[in-house]
């Protein structure tokens, strides 16, 4: 997703340390190896087996410059030096490889078994969840997590049927929530929010992405660039607020009491910003509905 938006961001010198946060399936790490010079290096992470199985095979043999790490983006700390690097990317959420493999069990649209483990290799799947977690622990997630007004309808319906049988299978769920969720935004499916809060939720990405800005901020250089994609509006505020304190610290301590400090000790800016709200092009949209969601922020280390 905003594939070239987000590389020309990163304003990438081509003898620069750069961070793919996300590889995926590599698109990014392609335009950004594409403008880096011989001396460049880029460090790409992903927490799906199958997503760096496919770089080891498709793209790090052929390229020194490159190096992939099997690893969440929350631990980007332990592959790259603070003050290292000269950009640093986040394209949050999940793939649409992952999406289009229905035994990924991310997709309400393709029968599979209940997973949503980004790391299959490592926690409880969401199927595991679903049948030992309680009515209001389940309804508490597809409400914050999905921001779902029929929350407490889909956690009751939930409950009652997995007395009668386990919630096993991706179509098996969403049937579920389509006897609950009569109405819903045109063009959107009755079971997009429930399967969005249970994937955010058995992945815990919000904190991820809590912990992994912090890394990312540390480990740019002055004048590195922080440049992060997000799809729904939980992702964004994230992403928006850390910006906004990072540029503006002063301001972020307004709600707190009044302290003694000194105008030397008064927290300074660490970020200025760059882009505030980039949003995909008409025509990649046209080519890939999913674009319509995207939302770029971009800051500059100071």
């Amino acid at each position: 997703m905003l594939r070239s938006e987000a590389v020309n961001a990163l304003a990438i010198r081509p003898a620069g340390l750069y961070v793919d946060a996300t590889y995926g399936r590599g698109g990014h790490t392609r335009s950004i190896l594409e403008r880096l010079g011989p001396a460049g290096r880029l460090v790409a992470l992903d927490r799906d087996r199958q997503a760096i199985s496919f770089g080891l095979s498709a793209q790090a043999p052929g390229d020194a410059r490159l190096t992939l790490f099997q690893l969440p983006f929350s631990q980007l700390a332990r592959v790259v030096d603070a003050a290292s690097a000269d950009g640093v990317l986040f394209d949050v959420g999940v793939s649409s490889p992952q999406l289009a493999q229905p035994e990924r069990g991310f997709s309400f649209r393709l029968d599979g078994p209940l997973d949503m483990r980004m790391d299959q290799t490592r926690g409880i799947t969401a199927a595991e969840w679903l049948a030992t977690a309680t009515e209001s622990e389940i309804r508490k997630v597809i409400r914050d997590y999905g921001e779902e007004r029929f929350a407490s309808q889909i956690a009751k319906t939930i409950v009652a049927a997995r007395a009668g049988e386990p919630i096993q299978r991706t179509g098996q769920l969403a049937r579920l929530v389509g006897t609950v969720v009569r109405t819903r935004e045109a063009g959107q499916n009755p079971a997009t929010r429930t399967f969005q809060a249970l994937r955010i939720h058995i992945n815990q990405e919000l904190e991820e992405l809590q912990v992994a800005l912090v890394q990312a901020m540390d480990a740019l250089k002055t004048g590195g660039r922080l440049a992060v994609i997000s799809f729904h509006s939980l992702e964004d505020r994230i992403v928006k607020s850390f910006m906004r304190d990072q540029a503006r610290p002063r301001a972020a301590l307004a709600h707190l009491p009044r302290l003694p400090l000194r105008e030397r000790e008064m927290p300074q800016p660490r970020l200025r910003i760059v882009e505030r709200r980039v949003r995909a092009s008409e025509a990649e949209i046209a080519a890939n509905p999913r674009a319509r969601s995207a939302i770029m922020r971009v800051a500059e280390k100071i």
